[in-house]
């Protein structure tokens, strides 16, 4: 049972500040509660125990408003003073973690994948790195994803703005702490996605479980937009 998971909440969210300019992206109002609640009141429902909030822009406007607790998660901090990238951000989130196994999620989207399920394939693989993966009908602004053999990730793609139908890295993930945090560098910028697992494809389990659950994505105006009538 996963008990801990990692928000990243530390972006610019440029492309969102035409909307909302005064918070970050995940504290963007939906229905006048931050977007960040309906990601905690998730976890809540898969008895998550511990969030670990990786902040950085306006990180006070996070901290101030969680403090150390919401609804009986405990919650944890770390603040990037100079910009890591995803896969930074998760490292030095790790730090503050525990367990085996780690939940890791964006604090700007939302997956609605049955946790439950996606740790029991994580640990039937015995995988390393387990991605939630997403069938769009417009994969155009998203890299895709191509599965090989009993779900192994086989190629990552870059983003080729075609209009087609793709499976996309959904942003949900489940990572071994002790594996990353030796595989990774300390206080080193490195994206989580190109460096980490496209780099290290042949090297590791990297497995990709596809779900149909609800996905927003609110780091552009549209889409937030959408998320303000969908809940």
């Amino acid at each position: 049972m996963l008990k801990e998971a990692i928000i990243l909440a530390g972006g610019f969210g440029t492309r969102l500040q035409a909307v909302v300019s005064d918070v970050p992206k995940p504290m963007a109002p939906i229905n006048n509660e931050p977007f960040l609640n309906y990601v905690f009141d998730y976890l809540l429902h898969y008895k998550i125990e511990h969030v670990i909030l990786s902040t950085g822009y306006l990180a006070d406007k996070i901290s101030d408003y969680y403090k150390n607790e919401y609804r009986g998660i405990k919650i944890s901090y770390t603040k990037e003073e100079t910009p890591l990238g995803t896969g930074g951000g998760i490292r030095l989130a790790m730090t503050k973690c525990y367990t085996s196994d780690v939940l890791v999620l964006n604090g700007d989207s939302f997956f609605d994948v049955n946790i439950t399920d996606h740790f029991n394939n994580h640990i039937l693989k015995q995988s390393d790195c387990s991605l939630a993966l997403r069938k769009v009908d417009n994969a155009a602004r998203y890299g895709t994803i191509l599965l090989g053999i009993e779900n192994a990730i086989e190629t990552f793609k870059e983003k080729d703005n075609i209009e087609q139908a793709g499976l996309i890295n959904g942003g949900v993930y489940i990572l071994n702490r002790k594996l990353y945090l030796s595989k990774t560098n300390e206080a080193v910028p490195f994206s989580i996605e190109k460096d980490f697992y496209e780099s290290r494809i042949n090297e590791l389990h990297i497995f990709g479980f596809e779900y149909d659950g609800y996905f927003i994505d609110i780091g552009i105006p549209e889409d937030y937009n959408k998320a303000l009538f969908s809940t």
